[in-house]
């Protein structure tokens, strides 16, 4: 009797370390596979998940921002910065460039040039690196056709 019972006992720690040993197996794959995704995201600088004025997730190409187009804006209640948004002052959103960042930004086609400061998150747009307030978009000559091909330079 005790016999049989070393044997049971046996039997059933075997089965046990078989399916401890099978879990790991088929968990570990699963890590890796987790673990490949955080390498992924971290890997990933193409484009970045931001959220827009009204709260809607939107990814956003974060390439150099050296150049582009631009366009602008002239109404708004409140900035990314948490800043009251005012049309009249010398201001910009920009996907990544930390607030308070100052850009200057020319157009292309008239040689015109303005140094705004950066207040807001955005463009949403494909394809354009900056959003200017009104008042910098009259300074770069940009208001009647609404986009312009420029460049940008962080001054500071």
């Amino acid at each position: 009797m005790r016999l049989a019972a070393a044997g049971l006992t046996a039997i059933t720690l075997s089965a046990c370390s078989q399916f401890v040993a099978d879990a790991k197996k088929v968990s570990a794959p699963q890590s890796r596979q987790a673990s490949s995704k955080q390498v992924a995201v971290v890997e990933d600088r193409e484009t970045r998940p931001v959220r827009s004025r009204r709260g809607a997730r939107t990814k956003v190409a974060s390439a150099t921002p050296s150049d582009g187009m631009a366009s602008f804006y002239k109404q708004g209640s409140r900035t990314a910065s948490g800043e009251k948004f005012n049309a009249r002052d010398l201001t910009a959103a920009h996907p990544t460039l930390p607030f308070g960042t100052r850009v200057r930004v020319t157009n292309v086609n008239t040689g015109r040039s303005v140094t705004v400061r950066i207040n807001d998150r955005g463009p949403f747009v494909r394809g354009r690196v900056i959003d200017v307030s009104h008042s910098a978009a009259e300074s770069l000559g940009m208001v009647g056709q609404g986009v312009a091909k420029v460049k940008l330079d962080v001054v500071e």
